[in-house]
């Protein structure tokens, strides 16, 4: 009786952990490929950082995105979302209308424009202030500090 009562602890508890790594999974990507025709599906939910390479090994590619995963909490709390291409032959609709030449660095607004295009990286500290700065970003901060009101 005793080893029946645990192996349906043990099992209550390995079906809560399932069901809770399940939900850490099903959490927001941070990191996407920028496989998509165009950026409608994240207009007014989030701010895409376009990332563009000629290769996954291209050293401005590859420091772009060690600075970006340093510091994903500071961009989640941006609502960013980061779009890599890194293949070029592919012809990707976002490369083609983006048209980078080499490594590029594309911040996108909420509202779909494009905000800056850097041909070298940037820490996370650099696109969040320029985040920071956009008209949309300053009404969320000022929002965030109003008391909220209950009806």
């Amino acid at each position: 009786m005793k080893r029946l009562i645990s192996l349906v602890f043990a099992g209550i508890i390995a079906a809560t952990a399932s069901a809770q790594s399940a939900d850490v999974r099903d959490e927001d990507p941070l990191f996407l490929p920028a496989d998509m025709a165009d950026l409608s599906e994240f207009q007014w939910k989030k701010r895409p950082v376009l990332v563009f390479a000629n290769s996954e090994s291209d050293p401005a590619f590859v420091a772009q995105m060690e600075y970006l995963r340093a510091q994903p909490d500071e961009l989640r709390l941006r609502d960013v979302v980061v779009l890599t291409d890194t293949d070029p032959a592919a012809r990707s609709p976002l490369r083609l209308r983006m048209r980078p030449r080499g490594f590029m660095l594309v911040l996108v607004d909420k509202e779909g424009g494009i905000e800056l295009r850097k041909p070298f990286p940037w820490d996370v500290r650099e696109i969040t202030r320029s985040i920071d700065k956009m008209p949309l970003r300053q009404r969320e901060i000022r929002e965030a500090k109003e008391p909220q009101v209950i009806r």
